[in-house]
């Protein structure tokens, strides 16, 4: 491919509308958040949701270890945040109990299985794997930089704002076009 097909390929897969949201994962007292833009429903029934990780991400292996994962939904005038999660967690803090109460020092708080959630979430989900896709089994294939994960949606929930945006509806929910902020392609 030349150069320049190389850089219009690239513009092209930029131009595809996607959220922004952020993945929370835990194994014991391993946890993090990741801000991640591939997530999408991908069946109704039951209510699948597949998301886009980093083969060698610590959320995959998380992911792997516990078998589920959260996904936060965010409101456009919290976008700030997603960029505390482009990296690993390194700060968490806890309270006397042992519960999760901030992550990057942003305010979090623990759902089924001690999954964090950010506080900021306009609404979010829990969801169990139904199935992992690699792309490793091509030897004649470079290894893929990702991972596809699907998950069954076994609890969710949303914070006032939420009911604010209206149903089926976007309008207020941050999304990668909301940011400066590029990924893929």
């Amino acid at each position: 491919m030349t150069d320049a097909a190389d850089r219009l390929r690239r513009r092209v897969l930029w131009a595809m509308p996607s959220g922004l949201y952020i993945v929370g994962s835990r194994s014991g007292d391993r946890c993090n958040l990741m801000t991640c833009n591939w997530v999408m429903q991908v069946a109704t029934t039951p209510k699948l949701v597949a998301i886009g990780i980093e083969t060698a991400s610590v959320t995959r292996s998380l992911i792997e270890e516990t078998g589920s994962f959260s996904v936060n939904l965010l409101a456009r005038s919290d976008r700030s945040i997603v960029r505390r999660f482009v990296k690993p967690v390194r700060d968490v803090a806890v309270d006397d109990a042992g519960r999760l109460v901030s992550l990057q020092g942003e305010p979090v708080h623990e759902v089924t299985g001690g999954l964090p959630v950010v506080n900021a979430a306009v609404a979010w989900l829990t969801c169990s794997v139904r199935s992992t896709m690699t792309w490793d089994d091509n030897e004649a294939a470079l290894p893929a930089s990702h991972v596809l994960v699907i998950g069954e949606v076994v609890e969710v929930g949303a914070s006032e704002k939420f009911d604010t945006l209206g149903d089926h509806s976007d309008a207020g929910i941050l999304s990668m076009s909301d940011t400066r902020m590029s990924y893929g392609g």
